[in-house]
This record gives C-alpha cells, sequence and structure tokens, in this order.
C-alpha cells in the first residue's frame, strides 16, 4: 500500500479513536494522564428545553439607580454641609431625578448653593423655595448611571447564579435593561428568583435607645426585623428605631461564608471587611460601647447585637433564624455585591424534568428515524458505494457529538434539529460526488480514473454549497437568541465535520479499496 494512502488511513483512525475517548469516560480513564490533559472526556452539557430548568426575562429598574445614586449623594452633602455649619432639616428624593434638600433658615440657601456647586460639579442645583433646594443629574450622567446599572446588575447575577452552582447558565441581556437567564437543571425555581432579585444593600446602623416607635425622633426610621418563637412557633415582627446613619454598608465586604455555632449548630454568616471596612468598623465600634448596633439587609433587620467593647481585626457575624439554605443564599448575594436597582420578573418559564425527557427521547428518535432512511436509501441508490457514504455518515455524527462535548457546547433541541439537518446534507456532498463517477464512467474510464475526476470535478460546487450554508449558520449565531444559536452551533459544526467526513474519508476508503485491485467496474 503507498504511503499517502497509510497516512490517510492513519488519520482517519486517529480521529475515529479520539471521537469514541472525547464521549466515552470508560475510554478516557485508561489513557495516562498527558493524554487526558489533550483530550479530556466531558459529557455532552443539555440545554434547558433537554435538561428540565427555569427561563427568566428580568428588567432592571434604571430609574431607581439613578434615585440610589442621588441618595448616595445626600449622604455626603450632608456631611460636608455639618462641616460647613450648616444645618439641614431634610434630604429626600421625591419622583425620578429629583432630590429637594431643605436647610434650617433662609440665608443659608444661597450659600449652601454654591457649596454644592463647588463641591458636587456633577449635579445641577436649582433653588426651589427660600429654604430649599432640588438637586438633579443631567442628561449625560443619568445616561452613563442607567447603563452601568445595567452592566453592573448583569455581572452581579452572573456571579451569584456560578456560585449557586448552576451547571451551564446562560445570563445575556436583551435590549437596554433587560436580561435573560436560563437556568438548567434547577430543582428550586422559588430560591433561585430569590437570590437573584435580592438588591442585598448591606447596612450598619445604630439603634436609637432613647426612641420608641410611637414617637419616633426627627431624622430616625423605624425598620423590622423578623424573630421566631419556638415556643409558639410563630414568627413575630420587631420594630427597631435607628438613627438615619449608616455606619457602614456592605460595599467594603471582602468575603462571606457560612460558619455554625459550637452550642447549638445553628448557622450565621461570618463576614470580613476589606481595610477600609476594618478601619471603620473598628473606630464604630470603640465609639460606641453598650450600644446596639443593627445590622440592616434590603431594610430588614437582621440582627442588632450590642458593642461590648472595640472590636479590631475587620470580621463581624450576621445571626438569625436561618436555615443552612438561607444562610448559605445570604453569603452569597454578600460576595456577588449589591445589584444598583431592583429587578423585576416579566416572564419566568419553567420547563419540568420529565418534559426534558421526553424531549430527549422525541429528539433521538428523530436522528435514529433519519438516519435509517438515509442509510437505506443510499445503499439502494448507489449499492455498494452507497455503504462508503454511510460509514462516513455514521463518523461525521460521532465527531459531531465529539466536538459538542470537547468545547462544552450545550446542546438544546433546536440543536437536535441542526443534527437531523446535517444528516441528510452530510450525503448531499456524496451523492453529487457518486453522480459524477458515473458520468465518468459512461465515458469508458477506468474506476480509478472515473473517481479520480469525479471528486476533483465536484470539489468546487460541494464546497460553494457548504460555505454558504456556513455564513447562514453563522449570521443564526450571531444575531439569533439562545434557541437559535443552538440549531447554528450544531448546524456549523455539522456543515465542516461533513466536509471532511463526505470528500476526505469516503476518498481514503476508496483508494484502499482499490490498492492492489483490479476491478473492472464500481458498484455505484
Amino acid at each position: 500500500m503507498r504511503a499517502r494512502v497509510k497516512t490517510k488511513l492513519i488519520i482517519v483512525l486517529v480521529v475515529i479513536i479520539g471521537a469514541l475517548v472525547a464521549i466515552t469516560p470508560s475510554l478516557t480513564d485508561s489513557l495516562p494522564g498527558w493524554w487526558k490533559k489533550i483530550l479530556p472526556s466531558k459529557a455532552v452539557q443539555l440545554g434547558l428545553d433537554l435538561k428540565g430548568g427555569m427561563e427568566l426575562l428580568l428588567e432592571v429598574q434604571v430609574e431607581e439607580a439613578v434615585n440610589n445614586a442621588l441618595n448616595r449623594y445626600a449622604s455626603d452633602l450632608k456631611t460636608v454641609m455639618r462641616e460647613k455649619n450648616i444645618r439641614i432639616r431634610s434630604a429626600e428624593t421625591t419622583g425620578f431625578n429629583r432630590l429637594i434638600l431643605e436647610v434650617g433658615r433662609d440665608k443659608y440657601r444661597d450659600e449652601a448653593a454654591a457649596i454644592l456647586r463647588e463641591e458636587f460639579p456633577g449635579i445641577d442645583v436649582s433653588e426651589e423655595s427660600e429654604t430649599t433646594l432640588a438637586l438633579s443629574f443631567p442628561d449625560e450622567e443619568i445616561e452613563r448611571l442607567q447603563e452601568n446599572s445595567v452592566v453592573q446588575a448583569l455581572e452581579t447575577i452572573r456571579s451569584r447564579v456560578d456560585e449557586f452552582g448552576v451547571t451551564e447558565p446562560t445570563i445575556l441581556r436583551q435590549g437596554e435593561r433587560r436580561i435573560l437567564i436560563q437556568l438548567p437543571g434547577i430543582d428550586d425555581p422559588q430560591r433561585a428568583i430569590d437570590l437573584v432579585k435580592r438588591t442585598a444593600v448591606l447596612r450598619f446602623m445604630l439603634v436609637d435607645e432613647g426612641a420608641s416607635v410611637d414617637n419616633v425622633p426627627t431624622g430616625d426610621v423605624v425598620l423590622y426585623g423578623k424573630e421566631y418563637d419556638p415556643a409558639t412557633k410563630r414568627v413575630t415582627r420587631t420594630p427597631y428605631v435607628l438613627r438615619d446613619r449608616v455606619m457602614l454598608t456592605g460595599d467594603t465586604i471582602k468575603d462571606a461564608r457560612v460558619r455554625y455555632d459550637s452550642q447549638f449548630g445553628r448557622p450565621y454568616v461570618s463576614l470580613e471587611f476589606d481595610k477600609i471596612g476594618a478601619r471603620i468598623f473598628e473606630q464604630v465600634t470603640a465609639e460606641n460601647v453598650n450600644r446596639r448596633l443593627a445590622i440592616v439587609l434590603d431594610e430588614n433587620v437582621y440582627s442588632a447585637p450590642t458593642i461590648r467593647e472595640r472590636i479590631a481585626g475587620g470580621s463581624a457575624e450576621i445571626t438569625g433564624d436561618f436555615t443552612p439554605d438561607e444562610a448559605a443564599d445570604l453569603a452569597i448575594v454578600l460576595r456577588a455585591g449589591s445589584l444598583p436597582a431592583s429587578v423585576q420578573v416579566l416572564q419566568k418559564w419553567t420547563v419540568s424534568p420529565t418534559l426534558g425527557t421526553d424531549s430527549i427521547r422525541k429528539g433521538l428518535m428523530s436522528i435514529a428515524l433519519g438516519f435509517v432512511v438515509v442509510i437505506l436509501f443510499m445503499i439502494f441508490y448507489f449499492r455498494y458505494s452507497g455503504i462508503v457514504a454511510n460509514v462516513a455518515l455514521i463518523l461525521n455524527l460521532l465527531v459531531i457529538m465529539a466536538v459538542l462535548a470537547l468545547f462544552q457546547a450545550t446542546l438544546t433541541l433546536p440543536g437536535i434539529a441542526g443534527i437531523v439537518l446535517t444528516i441528510g446534507m452530510a450525503v448531499d456532498a456524496n451523492v453529487l460526488i457518486f453522480e459524477r463517477i458515473k458520468e465518468e464512467q459512461r465515458t469508458g474510464k477506468t474506476v480509478r480514473a472515473a473517481i479520480e475526476a469525479g471528486y476533483s470535478k465536484a470539489f468546487l460546487t460541494i464546497v460553494d454549497a457548504n460555505i454558504t450554508t456556513l455564513i447562514a449558520a453563522l449570521v443564526l449565531f450571531q444575531f439569533g437568541t439562545g434557541q437559535v444559536k443552538g440549531f447554528a452551533v450544531t448546524l456549523t459544526i455539522g456543515v465542516i465535520t461533513s466536509m471532511f467526513t463526505a470528500i476526505f474519508v469516503t476518498r481514503t476508503i476508496f483508494e484502499a479499496w482499490l490498492e492492489n485491485r483490479k476491478i473492472e467496474k464500481l458498484s455505484i
């Protein structure tokens, strides 16, 4: 056998072995470690419509993000005014992009406006009345804040979902303010929704010990905490009067982990601050010994422990009546950071594992049925040459599954449709080649010459047809959504692999078969 034919057979054999190893873990386990690094075995990832799970379409409340930014400025400007000996009665947002600042006396209004324009040049300041100023962001700043809020929400949600442990999640931005989330295989949809939606704004605020809910001093706020009574097994809401001054926020948290107390084994969340947060926390605890410091998350008081001494080292604890899952989810959102604004669930779509299994069964049945019909047709119409084409078709399916496994591409129901389409397209090239070989044999050429001419003359037509299909698949992948992309991925892989199997593999089989043989007529 000539060296060229031997080389081609070796290439085909390597492809077959590599594809089998890629999709068969038992074969990979018997290989040396260096080979596993080159060609690891990975299962084909199933999409939401095959594995079951949940799809969410969220909308980020970008207007809220703008008002949140204004409120953060309010805290800073209160500090600045206090340093300038200007009393601020109130600072409240009213409507979208509008913060009303009320000064103590009318003579302070102009002075306060001048200070604000100097200290906060990015905010527009206008006089509303003798004692009030209106603050707002210019249009360019509003656009920047809204864009950043969607980008930050996307990354925060992605971090939370990754830590939640969902395999192959899909998190994409849709339009200006919407986010699409697909969570295959999830078994607790409501827990996932709560995890994604939670804004997770963590604040440390002092409890006003001398105040009561019936007589709330100006500047204080009333928030509630939940307490579980093991005797009555009821959850009660306990009010807390807090000073409206945030001592520390969750932005300075470096890590958050679930721990269990040694006495009762109850879960709690252990916090670790960064250098800035540790310094502020130490200063706050040193200045407020024997006072209660409330830990507030999303307007709910989780605990309000009494500060017994200065706490150094940058660590704190959030205790409460947590279940292990609640403590784990709280730690996840604190590590991932807070959302810049709340998100609204516009659509929720849940696929049960049973429905996913049924989709897989029907999808595999369609592949098998299409595969059998094509094989029978090729054998009936092209006889023994049809068997050669069928061998290439089997190898093509094997290589497609291997590529999906290696690159961890997600197989969806439209992806199965792409595979079924590929089965028909995979033999299209061989139909063109075989018809050309027939024509060459009718002119009196030998079998070897007819095969050479058939492959050479049909090659450009095959390449042209497959390139146009490949371009269409790439356009679908670029501009399509998740379902359409699944179809485009398998179609793209199928087009590339079918070119290899239909041209290279079948020609190699013919050449190896004709080597050292005298064939008068090809069964085609």
